[in-house]
């Protein structure tokens, strides 16, 4: 990194980081290429690569790091958690956002007992999940359905109350537990691999996609199926796929947030899983810099260094200022919505938007830097274009993302009357 521009960054931040970042050298990089190359299917088979990475990460105990102190937890304030991110990032990004994933549902937990004071979870699966150093527990956010992708977080926008829109995976109660019918797609992050998944599905579907209700379900009980794991352009050491529910029972206290909350909480989700995805990015983006920065310095063509042509200046200096102001929006955003709540949702989606567009950018000029040599496969750009286009799909389309973020600013933001 050229230079630290936050000042508030203590010795402990920047042990942090360098920690996070010998963690990407050592065995994000190493284990992404391999995973890159493999096929969908092997990628979460026993002695992948990819549970390597799981579990030296959870024997680090950051998986941990969004689980508050009083719950066991290692409860990283919000700036240190951007720069574990932003490290993640220029790893691998897929492996970024699959670390990031499998620790939501026990955050979520966390989050709710210390917001209702119902803590019978905590015990449960909150505590396990914070002593585990093996990656025993692996979560996933299961939202997205085969005929709702998008359109499942427009918090505020038109169709949110429609009955037509609601979401065909679907809990209904039962006594004292709920029942559980219906499939997630086949983009669910972690989705063939996980213990745990944060289940969003449809509770009211007169309220339409409003009418949800959020549950903690265990992935290895009678009528749960999973699909295979899905073989896709980038951001192929990430694993996804579908998971099925054919009458699943969950306690009833595992249906954590009903309708009369479920706007607000989904907007909290999505608030910190898009600032999460803006300081990943960020990251990717500074690893396609770095590289054509590396390579232009060392790469010879009309007589002299391809660093001092001014067409190439002009590019780097470009994409630095770039990475800056990606960084700059996605660390503000990050900071306010995991100290704030409800979240300034408009933020955060500003920061997905801004980062994984930046970052598919950064990527595509970097490959314009390395000329032909950037679009081998042995060269590691390729795959961090790949992976960088894959952003602006997950986590919501991007175009879609900015509908929901302009009705946040349309109802949320404040003029001077006095102008």
């Amino acid at each position: 990194m050229y230079h630290e521009l936050n000042r508030q960054l203590t010795s402990q931040h920047e042990e942090l980081r360098a920690a996070a970042h010998r963690f990407a050298v050592d065995v994000l990089r190493p284990a992404a290429t391999a995973l890159d190359r493999m096929e969908a299917d092997d990628v979460s088979r026993a002695g992948s690569p990819l549970w390597e990475v799981f579990r030296r990460w959870y024997a680090l105990g950051h998986h941990a790091a969004g689980i508050p102190l009083e719950f066991g937890g290692v409860g990283l304030d919000a700036l240190s958690r951007h720069l574990v991110l932003e490290e993640l990032g220029w790893g691998s990004a897929g492996l970024a956002v699959g670390l990031a994933v499998a620790s939501l549902p026990f955050e979520f937990v966390a989050l709710v007992a210390g917001m209702t004071g119902n803590k019978e979870l905590l015990g449960e699966v909150v505590t396990p999940f914070v002593k585990d150093d093996e990656a025993r527990f692996v979560g996933c956010w299961a939202i997205t359905e085969p005929s709702h992708g998008s359109d499942a977080l427009g918090v505020g926008i038109e169709g949110f109350t429609r009955p037509a829109e609601a979401g065909t995976c679907r809990a209904v109660a039962d006594g004292d537990e709920w029942v559980v019918s219906g499939e997630k797609a086949a983009w669910v992050s972690n989705g063939t691999i996980a213990t745990h998944a944060l289940l969003f599905c449809t509770v009211e579907p007169a309220l339409g996609p409003a009418g949800g209700g959020v549950a903690l379900v265990e992935l290895d009980g009678p009528g749960v199926e999973r699909g295979r794991p899905l073989d896709k352009l980038g951001q192929r050491d990430l694993n996804q796929g579908a998971i099925r529910f054919e009458g699943a029972r969950l306690p009833a206290h595992h249906m954590l947030v009903g309708p009369e909350t479920y706007p607000v909480m989904l907007s909290t989700v999505l608030a910190f899983a898009n600032a999460g995805m803006g300081a990943i990015f960020t990251g990717l983006a500074r690893a396609a810099f770095e590289q054509s920065l590396a390579y232009a310095r060392v790469r010879r063509q009309g007589g002299r260094l391809i660093a001092d042509h001014q067409l190439i200046q002009g590019k780097l200096f470009g994409m630095f200022s770039a990475i800056e102001r990606a960084r700059a929006l996605s660390r503000a955003a990050l900071v306010h919505n995991t100290e704030t709540f409800p979240p300034a949702l408009a933020y955060s989606i500003a920061s997905k938007v801004t980062c994984t567009q930046t970052a598919l950018e950064v990527a595509g000029e970097a490959i314009q830097v390395f000329g032909g040599m950037g679009l081998s496969r042995d060269m590691p750009l390729e795959k961090l274009f790949r992976d960088a286009r894959a952003s602006l799909i997950e986590d919501g389309v991007n175009e879609f993302l900015a509908l929901v973020g302009a009705r946040q600013v349309l109802d949320n933001y404040i003029l001077d009357t006095m102008s």
